[in-house]
């Protein structure tokens, strides 16, 4: 889906009701109803009703986030979500905390470049607390000077960290490579400079602009039914301005393709990010595309990369592709780290698994092995309500539909091995993929 949503008893019972729910998810998605549910003042959200735990887990998402900071305020999005729950409406950053704490609620925000989201869990018995403290989280938030200047210097430190990462630093370059004129080549998380530029005006400006009813979408996990979640959505969101600022965000174009840099650090590994234009998950091809890089990366240990990689030759301890979407782009990304001296040899093998992928047809057994994980695992990784809501939450943010999980597993059941090396024809090119290292890389010729 995309992106990734924000970060006692509590724990337990989360884990306990996804357990419950998921037991029956893998074999028959369909006897887990979604319902639809719309309030009276015309907010829709998703729901999955269970009764077993006394439990609500509600998701959100704004559609519009990072890709949208203005010029020179780049961390604006993160730089909120860090903030919405350090006071609001009468509550200052202390008692509002407070009131979290003392009321078991668990509050979340979070930014992507293509949204703004956030997350509630919650024992019923405290519920209409933290329905009304979302709402003045999302109405009504403070942004006082004292927790503007402690957050502030919380994000400082933390981008000054990454600065020094050479996987940061990989990833910050290529992003700047393949989308020097658009939002996407930015980071999320801004600049140091950036963020010392943000103001609370620009801040109270960001929760103006976006949190509109018309970008909204919700969904709820927990023991509540449709008539009883319905008025509560008016509660928490009702408030919110009718409409969003409009925006607009054009297709990202993804450029350097072939180029190697090389950022010279002295330190016994280097790191590399390789990649090139990819896929969205709107795209018919997009569950063969999903087979392809299991196969090809995404299995890490099992994948074709792992083994040739890792098990074969011994030339590094962990190599990955994957697919990432954007509403604007789609790509294929990977990522190793070997020894300085092994790693022209590990992207050599690298580039002749992409050529291989697109080359020859994927054997019967290997792509039988490959979507009986897909199909298997992927609802056991959802091991807490929060994570099934946010998973509601970003099929709709994908546009996927409310029958998607029922529809999932045989899409991917229906993906053959003629699908795969035509996706991998039109997706994977040795020749294009744009590679930036970090470290002190040996035979290897970076591009002038």
């Amino acid at each position: 889906m995309t992106g990734a949503f924000g970060h006692g008893a509590r724990a337990v019972l989360g884990i306990a009701f996804a357990f419950v729910v998921l037991c029956g998810l893998p074999r028959l998605a369909g006897a887990i109803a979604i319902k639809e549910v719309t309030s009276p003042g015309g907010i829709t959200a998703w729901l999955i009703e269970e009764r077993t735990v006394p439990l609500l887990s509600m998701g959100f998402a704004f559609r519009g986030g990072a890709a949208l900071d203005p010029a020179g305020k780049g961390g604006l999005a993160e730089f909120v979500s860090a903030l919405l729950d350090e006071g609001a409406g009468p509550y200052a950053a202390a008692e509002f905390q407070k009131r979290l704490e003392e009321n078991s609620i668990s509050m979340r925000f979070s930014a992507g470049f293509d949204f703004f989201g956030g997350r509630v869990r919650v024992l019923n018995d405290h519920r209409e607390e933290a329905i009304d403290l979302l709402r003045l989280a999302l109405t009504s938030p403070r942004f006082d000077r004292e927790p503007v200047a402690r957050v502030r210097d919380q994000l400082l430190s933390a981008v000054r960290r990454e600065m020094d990462r050479p996987r940061s630093m990989a990833s910050r370059l290529w992003h700047r490579t393949v989308f020097p004129d658009h939002p996407y080549g930015r980071d999320v998380d801004g600049r140091a400079e950036t963020i010392t530029a943000i103001t609370a005006d620009d801040l109270h400006g960001f929760v103006g602009r976006r949190f509109g009813r018309d970008n909204l979408i919700v969904a709820v996990v927990g023991d509540i039914g449709p008539d009883q979640l319905a008025p509560l959505l008016d509660r928490a969101f009702g408030s919110l301005p009718e409409k969003a600022a409009p925006y607009t965000l054009p297709e990202a174009e993804v450029r350097g393709a072939g180029k190697v840099l090389v950022v010279e650090r002295e330190i016994p590994q280097t790191v590399a990010i390789f990649g090139q234009s990819g896929i969205k998950h709107t795209d018919p091809d997009f569950h063969a595309a999903h087979v392809m890089n299991h196969v090809l990366g995404g299995g890490t240990l099992t994948s074709r990369l792992g083994d040739e990689v890792r098990e074969r030759r011994g030339l590094a301890y962990s190599v990955y592709t994957r697919l990432v979407s954007y509403d604007r782009a789609g790509l294929v990304m990977g990522w190793v780290a070997t020894q300085n001296r092994k790693i022209a040899e590990s992207l050599a093998v690298i580039r002749a698994e992409f050529a291989r992928m697109a080359k020859e047809p994927v054997p019967a057994a290997e792509l039988e092995d490959a979507k009986r994980y897909l199909t298997g695992a992927f609802f056991t990784r959802l091991n807490s309500t929060s994570r099934i809501a946010n998973l509601l939450v970003g099929i709709q943010l994908d546009r996927l539909g409310i029958d998607y999980l029922e529809r999932r597993n045989a899409l991917i059941g229906a993906v053959t091995a003629e699908d795969v090396q035509r996706v991998a024809r039109r997706l994977l090119d040795p020749g294009r993929l744009t590679v930036v290292m970090v470290g002190k890389p040996a035979g290897v010729t970076p591009t002038p």
